[in-house]
């Protein structure tokens, strides 16, 4: 269900982990969750350089680590900060209301 603002429930707080990426997909669009340093991020499941899933890789210092070559990408910029990937990763705003975790992954222009 999306609000009128452009957000999407994608799963309780309470199902996240500490450092552990929970994939879910809204729309076509699959996402990447994860819980850390005391905040939620979200971040496109799709690493830039390998076409694989982020949410099988590490969580380490606010990055998500792509399992396949290593490149680790920025949680709150989607940026990479090693190679192989030299692209970034889109990432979404996120709100906690309550126990619910919502996700935009509307585009502006």
């Amino acid at each position: 269900m999306t609000t009128a603002n452009g957000f999407v429930r994608v799963c309780a707080l309470s199902e996240l982990e500490e450092d552990t990426p929970k994939r879910v997909e809204v729309g076509s669009t699959p996402i990447s969750i994860v819980r850390t340093e005391g905040e939620v991020f979200a971040i496109n499941d799709v690493c830039s350089h390998a076409n694989v899933s982020l949410s099988e890789g590490e969580v380490e210092d606010c990055q998500i680590e792509c399992w396949l070559h290593g490149s680790s990408f920025d949680l709150r910029t989607g940026k990479p900060s090693g190679l192989p990937a030299t692209q970034p990763v889109p990432v979404y705003p996120v709100k906690i209301e309550g126990d619910d975790v919502l996700v935009s992954v509307t585009q502006e222009s």
